[in-house]
C-alpha cells in the first residue's frame, strides 16, 4: 500500500511564495504521474500541475509562469514551488499518484491548506 504525505501549506500574503512537498512511501511501479490538485470551497477539484516519471509536465493555465512542479524519483517526492500567489490560489491542495498507462492504481494525499490573504 502506498501512502502520500504532504507538507508545506500555510498562510501567505498576496505576491508571496510557498513550496509544497509530497512523498510517496511504499513500492511504486510502472509509468506514473505525480501531481497536485486543489479544491476551493464550493468548487470542484481541479488539476494544478502534474509530472510523469519520464519528466513530462502539465500545468493549469491559471498557474503557468507562477508555479513550477518538479520531481525527485530517487526520493519518490514531488514538489510544487508557488510564486506570485494570489487570493484565488486559496484552496486545499492534494497530491495524487497514479498509473497513467494501465490505470492499476491511484492514490491521494490527505491535503494541505494554502491560504493567500493580506
Amino acid at each position: 500500500q502506498v501512502q502520500l504525505v504532504e507538507s508545506g501549506g500555510g498562510l501567505v500574503q498576496p505576491g508571496g511564495s510557498l513550496r509544497l512537498s509530497c512523498t510517496a512511501s511504499g513500492r511504486i511501479f510502472g509509468i506514473n504521474a505525480m501531481g497536485w490538485y486543489r479544491q476551493a470551497p464550493g468548487k470542484e477539484r481541479e488539476l494544478v500541475a502534474a509530472t510523469t516519471s519520464g519528466g513530462s509536465t502539465n500545468y493549469a493555465d491559471s498557474v503557468k509562469g507562477r508555479f513550477t512542479i518538479s520531481r525527485d524519483n530517487a526520493k519518490n517526492t514531488v514538489y510544487l514551488q508557488m510564486n506570485s500567489l494570489k487570493p484565488e490560489d486559496t484552496a486545499v491542495y492534494y497530491c495524487k499518484l497514479s498509473d497513467i498507462v494501465y490505470g492499476r492504481y491511484e492514490y491521494w494525499g490527505q491535503g494541505t491548506q494554502v491560504s493567500v490573504s493580506s
